[in-house]
This record gives structure tokens, C-alpha cells and sequence, in this order.
């Protein structure tokens, strides 16, 4: 035991146990002092080896000279070097058999750029972070009563620079930050950063699950960006991937030269499903997901591929699985992983978003997991979005036949905290673009996605939108370039931005929309049988009675001029927001003077409104409502404030970023 005063007895029992929830901090590379003396310390779990080494630029890549020593019988080989090390590594495992494979550092905490594989010595800490009063606030927070706008971001293809090459974390600060902020959405959510070494795979398909890809800087570079982002009130949320990994000879697989992290494989993938029944594959998973909340700040994980977790069948032929001990299809394994993860993640990281992406009706997904749910405080409403995309598709003369594809969800909304997405997945592989999935003329086609996420925002649930959707662009998204932001300079996609911009910043000033929606006294129907006229008609509710909104949405290119709608209560109701608005694109059919209430009765109410209801359009009054527009506000200043703080560090020749 000479050898590990730094990594203990107890901390590889808890390792091979599956309760070693900070492995990163032992596990990996760290430069440590013993003995007086300050060396490079390495530790990687390879059980049933023969014989493990550590190769690198500091002995020339030759084996011989630092073997490691296994520590017992518990996998855990580890070696002290009595240097300052640094460059790259990768260990040497030779396998019983006499097999020899270079595998790069599970616990790695940078990489080489890809194509190169190699693991880089480096130390995480010394950044100087300043975000303690987001981090305060955070903690204190109940995330389901407060706006949730996410901007769901693949970095590669956001923007290039002019000669094709990757934005770097200090481009991003100032341009995506800054773009965010203006837009008013209050997160922003980036697509895997774990080091992976196809782009194509857009992060899904990681072989360093501790290492921040080198792709777009430094991970100090990207503590910078999120500290930035904080500074500024945004929120950051990473895709995290625990229920696969890539083959890559490199990476996880086959690391002993059988399967080790590795159950089985997935067969639509082709990627490899951890092996939940393995203690040590949670310590690695859990210390991971633990790893990223404390050394980056962030401020959530969407966990990816859920369901995937939960089924022994999932993407698997009849014959291609076995049951588990009840008999059954259940992952019992994954299932109790995921709530011990969300135990750890709750217990230590109060006001964290655990987001499941998870496609099924599997029940009691953001419950906690003492009534036996799996724990995470957010799931992805996959129902909404595949019934209401499917609805949007149709031609506008079979809308009548598919009305229930648009009131369905609300049968099973209060059922779970939902988050409604439309993401990366739905434009892409063929499926189109949102504003082409849009049927009829040019102009209908940017008022139906104008509806489409009008709709989205008055429907209960926290919001989620793919970038290039705010600026309508035409063909699928491309992961190897930038976005058409050269649509801007025509009229249309320009004013549509305009929309999602005010849209984006009305959801945020009116509580209605996001307070009160984990149960029915938040929402109540006018009428959601309209199917006719495709027209939907229903009220959103805050805990103050006096934040109501009622919502009016026409999914045909029709308009009437004088409809009338039953409300909750008498009053005064002035226009809020028209979808229909000309500076949004529209043909500016607006309700442009307060209506009063008539004591008529409809829709099963003792008053009703007249009122005009566009071509495509939603459209939102409020009772008793003075409004006086606000463009940009506290969020500019809030990015100007940021922006001079990062300018500052430059102008006085600070390593802006360490």
C-alpha cells in the first residue's frame, strides 16, 4: 500500500461497490505530492489484465519503463511518477492471452483532436469563477415554477468562422450568448461535448465521457462560457449519453480485451449498452454525471435515450434479449441506476434540471423515488410532439378528420413535469425541415409555424426549440455547416425571428404560462372540439388569479371577423399577442381596440367575447391588460454588462481564459 496514500483502500471499495460518486477526483491523472516530493499520479480500473502500463510523449511511448501495480484483487491498477508530467498518454493493457491494446484514459479530463486519440495530462482546477449569486439563486429555486426556454444547440453547426473552421469558447461567449439573450430564451442546451471522434455522430457516440472536446478550446475555455452565461441569467444544460458508447478501439470497449463496461450491443446504433448489473460501471456513470455539475457549473443533463435504458427489447429482435429475474422486459438494473443517480444529483445539487428524454408511457418518470418513480424533475413530451408535427403536416382540408392529434395531449399533461421539444431529431434523416413540413403557399407555410409554436407556448409544459427554427430555415439541418443565416436578408424569415423573439419574451413576462402547470387549475378548455373550423380555444391560469390568459388558435387559412368565444369571467380583454401581426409576417387581422364582455352565454359560460380570428394564427388576450412593449430590456443590458467584463479582461492583458 506504499503507493496509494492518494487513493485509498476504502475509495476502491467503494469504486467496486458502486458508491464512489467523486471517482474523477482519483481516478484519471492528478499531480500530487508524496513523500515530499511532487509527481503524476495514474490510476485506471482494468481487471483481469496481465499487465498494465502507462505510455506517453514523457518515455518515449515505450511500455517498460512505467508499469503500473494492481491493487489486490480489485482491478485497480495504479502508478506514482515522481514528475511533473505533462503532454499525452494512453495505457497499455495486455490481457491474459497476450492480446495488447492502447487504450486512451476513462477518466481523461482533455484529448487529443480528433482524428488523434491520445489522452492529455491536465488539471481542472485554478479557474476564478464568479457566478456565486446565480449558484445561490439556483439553489433556492423550484424549476417547475419558473420559465424554462431552452435553445437546444449543436456548436459545430450554430456558426462557422469564414474559412469553415469551429467558433471557439471565446467566439461563443460573445456571439451565441449575446444571441440568446437577445432572443429571450432563458437556457441554453448543447448538444454532447463528452470527446467523440466522428462529428456526425453529433457527441451521441463518446469515448471520453471526463473529457471536454477539444473541438471548440480548453475546458477552462468552456468554464469561462458558462460562468459568462450565468453572469448574464442563462441557464446551461449539457445531453449527457449513459445508455451507449462507441466502438472506436480506442474508447471504453473491449477495454480489457473483453467486455467490461459493456453488456451487450445495440443493434440500431451500433454502439455498445453499458453493463447496468456492474457496481463500478455506476461509479463511473454517477461520478460522471456528478463530475459535470461541480468542475463546469452546469445547470442541468438531458439524459439521452432513456428508454433505451428501460427495455431489454428496445431495438432488439424477438430472440435478441433475455428477460430479467421477474420474467420481464424491464431493465431492473438501469432502472434502479437511474434513481440512485437522481438521489445523488438532488442530494448534492439543490434546483439542478435532470431532463429524460424518454419516448414511452412508462410511468412515474419525474416522480421521486420514494414512490418508486425513476427521480429526474423534467421528461420530454415525445406524445406532443410526434401527435402535433403529425397534425401540422396535413393538408388543411384533413385537419378536421386528425383534430384529437391536437387535444390528445392534454389527456395525460399533468401526468408527468413536461418539457415540449422540437429538437435536432425532427429535422433531420429526411423528415424536414419545420417550416417545410408546413403545408400550402409560401405565406401559409411561415404562418402555420408561426402557429405551430404558438401553439407549443400556450400548451402546458417548459419549451424546447432546435436552432434554425427561430429563423425558419428551409432544408434539414446539416451538422457540417453553419446555419442559413443568410435567410435574414429576405423579409420573411427576417420578420418570423421578430415573432419567435416577442413570442420568446411575452412567455417570459406572463406567469400564466409557466407557474401554475403541473395540474388542471392552471389550464381550463373553451373548446377543444372545434374540429370544423380546426380551431382551439382554452385559458392558462397562474396562481394569481389575475394572471389569465385566454388563447385562441386557428389551424386553417380562414379568418372571421366576428367569433365569439365563451370565458371564465367578465371584463375588459385587450389583445396581448397576434401571431397575425404584419411586422411578424402576417396579414394584420388584429383586435386592435379592449373588447368588453357580453352577457351571452357560449361554450357553456354566462359571457362570451366577440372577436376576430385570423388566417393560421393564435392569438392572446388578457383581461384588464396595459401593456407597453419592451424590446430587449434588462436581458441587453444584462449581455452588455458581461461583454464589457470580458472586453475589460482583454484590454488589460489578462489570461482571459486560463
Amino acid at each position: 500500500m506504499e503507493n496509494l496514500p492518494f487513493l485509498n483502500i476504502e475509495e476502491i471499495y467503494l469504486f467496486n461497490r458502486g458508491e464512489l460518486y467523486n471517482a474523477y477526483t482519483k481516478f484519471g491523472v492528478h499531480i500530487i505530492e508524496q513523500k515530499g516530493k511532487t509527481g503524476t499520479f495514474f490510476v485506471v480500473w482494468v481487471p483481469g489484465a496481465k499487465a498494465v502500463c502507462v505510455v506517453g510523449d514523457f518515455n518515449l511511448w515505450q511500455s517498460k519503463r512505467d508499469a503500473m501495480l494492481e491493487t489486490g484483487i480489485t482491478g485497480v491498477w495504479t502508478l506514482f511518477i515522481p514528475k511533473r508530467l505533462k503532454g499525452l498518454y494512453k495505457f497499455e493493457i495486455v490481457t491474459p492471452n497476450g492480446d495488447l491494446f492502447l487504450k486512451s484514459d476513462p477518466f481523461a479530463f482533455y484529448s487529443e483532436h480528433r482524428p488523434l486519440t491520445a489522452s492529455r495530462i491536465y488539471s481542472l482546477e485554478g479557474y476564478p469563477w464568479q457566478d456565486q449569486a446565480w449558484i445561490s439563486q439556483r439553489e433556492k429555486s423550484c424549476p417547475q415554477e419558473k420559465p424554462l426556454l431552452i435553445y437546444e444547440v449543436h456548436l459545430g453547426s450554430w456558426r462557422r468562422k469564414t474559412d469553415g473552421s469551429f467558433f471557439q469558447w471565446a467566439d461563443l461567449t460573445e456571439e451565441l450568448l449575446c444571441y440568446v439573450l437577445e432572443m429571450g430564451y432563458t437556457h441554453i442546451e448543447l448538444m454532447p461535448l463528452m470527446e467523440h471522434p466522428y462529428d456526425g455522430s453529433w457527441g451521441y457516440q463518446a469515448t471520453g465521457y471526463y473529457s471536454c472536446t477539444s473541438r471548440y478550446g480548453t475546458p477552462h475555455d468552456f468554464m469561462y462560457f458558462i460562468d459568462c452565461c450565468h453572469q448574464a441569467g442563462i441557464g446551461v444544460i449539457l445531453d449527457w449519453v449513459p445508455g451507449h458508447f462507441c466502438k472506436d478501439s480506442h474508447g471504453l470497449g473491449k477495454f480489457n480485451g473483453s467486455s467490461l463496461y459493456e453488456k451487450d450491443e445495440h443493434g440500431k446504433w451500433g454502439t455498445y449498452n453499458f453493463n447496468f448489473s456492474k457496481p463500478e460501471v455506476w461509479s463511473f456513470l454517477i461520478s460522471n454525471a456528478v463530475f459535470w455539475l461541480e468542475k463546469f457549473h452546469l445547470d442541468g443533463l438531458r439524459v439521452d435515450g432513456v428508454s433505451s435504458m428501460l427495455y431489454l427489447d428496445f431495438e432488439k429482435p424477438d430472440k435478441g434479449w433475455e428477460r430479467n429475474s421477474n420474467g420481464g422486459r424491464e431493465n431492473l438494473e438501469a432502472i434502479a441506476f437511474m434513481q440512485r443517480l437522481n438521489e445523488v444529483v438532488f442530494r448534492d445539487f439543490p434546483g439542478i434540471l435532470m431532463i429524460a428524454e424518454e419516448a414511452t408511457d412508462w410511468p412515474l418518470v419525474t416522480y421521486p423515488t420514494y414512490v418508486n418513480g425513476l427521480g429526474y424533475n423534467f421528461k420530454w413530451n415525445m406524445g406532443w410532439m410526434n401527435d402535433t408535427l403529425r397534425y401540422m403536416q396535413q393538408d388543411f382540408f384533413c385537419r378536421k378528420d386528425c383534430h384529437n392529434l391536437l387535444n390528445f395531449s392534454l389527456t395525460y399533461a399533468f401526468s408527468e413535469n413536461f418539457v415540449l421539444p422540437l429538437s435536432h431529431d425532427e429535422v433531420v434523416h429526411g423528415k424536414q425541415s419545420l417550416l417545410n413540413k408546413m403545408p400550402g403557399d409560401y405565406w401559409q407555410k411561415f404562418a402555420g409555424l408561426r402557429n405551430l409554436l404558438g401553439y407549443q407556448m400556450g400548451h402546458p409544459g417548459k419549451k424546447l426549440m432546435f436552432m434554425g427554427g427561430e429563423i425558419a430555415q428551409f432544408i434539414e439541418w446539416r451538422y457540417d455547416a453553419e446555419l442559413d443565416w443568410l435567410l435574414l436578408d429576405y423579409e420573411m424569415h427576417k420578420k418570423f425571428q421578430a415573432y419567435v423573439k416577442e413570442l420568446n419574451k411575452l412567455y417570459q413576462r406572463e406567469k400564466a404560462f409557466w407557474e401554475n402547470e403541473r395540474e388542471w387549475s392552471g389550464f381550463e378548455w373553451i373548446d377543444a372540439d372545434n374540429k370544423n373550423q380546426s380551431i382551439l380555444a382554452f385559458c392558462r391560469r397562474g396562481k394569481n388569479p389575475k394572471d389569465l390568459l385566454i388563447i385562441v388558435i386557428n389551424f386553417q387559412p380562414v379568418s372571421y371577423r366576428d367569433f365569439r368565444i365563451g370565458i371564465p369571467q367578465r371584463g375588459i380583454y385587450q389583445e396581448l399577442f397576434n401571431s397575425d401581426q404584419d411586422s411578424f409576417g402576417g396579414s394584420n387581422c388584429l383586435n386592435k381596440k379592449p373588447i368588453a364582455s357580453e352577457k351571452v352565454p357560449w361554450h357553456g359560460r354566462a359571457v362570451s367575447l366577440r372577436i376576430k380570428v385570423p388566417p393560421l394564427a393564435t392569438v392572446i388576450f388578457k383581461p384588464q391588460y396595459k401593456y407597453k412593449l419592451r424590446r430587449g430590456g434588462v436581458s441587453c443590458l444584462r449581455a452588455r454588462k458581461v461583454l464589457n467584463w470580458h472586453t475589460l479582461q482583454k484590454s488589460a492583458n489578462q489570461k482571459v481564459l486560463p
